[in-house]
């Protein structure tokens, strides 16, 4: 299934550079960046350049990519830890999941629009 047969606002806007993002850190195989829409104070999205469904359907030749998600995201959790004492590291799996690519949330702070 090709990325743009549903809704992937990652590989359809972010990636492809549709919708500009102001970008934290970048590896190879992941891209973190500001939330486009925020909605909590601190709100930064971790998503591998390679179109993956969700977590529950990595495969094997996607490991190392996983392997690298996460590191981006301890790094980026670490900092706001020393920051502001605390953050939350968030991913959602099937109805829960809005956008149709795997990506995690690392956020602090109180929400500020539903």
């Amino acid at each position: 299934m090709a990325a743009n047969e549903f809704n992937d606002f990652y590989c359809n806007e972010v990636l492809s550079g549709r919708t500009p993002v102001e970008i934290v850190r970048e590896t190879e195989n992941v891209l973190a960046f500001y939330h486009t829409r925020p909605f909590y104070e601190e709100h930064i999205v971790v998503i591998p350049k390679r179109h993956i469904l969700s977590i529950i359907t990595v495969k094997q030749d996607e490991l190392d990519i996983l392997k690298e998600i996460f590191s981006v995201i301890k790094d980026i959790a670490t900092e706001m830890n020393k920051k502001f004492g605390a953050c939350t590291v968030s991913t959602n799996v099937g109805s829960y999941q809005s956008t149709k690519h795997m990506h995690w949330h690392v956020r602090y702070g109180n929400r500020i629009r539903d």
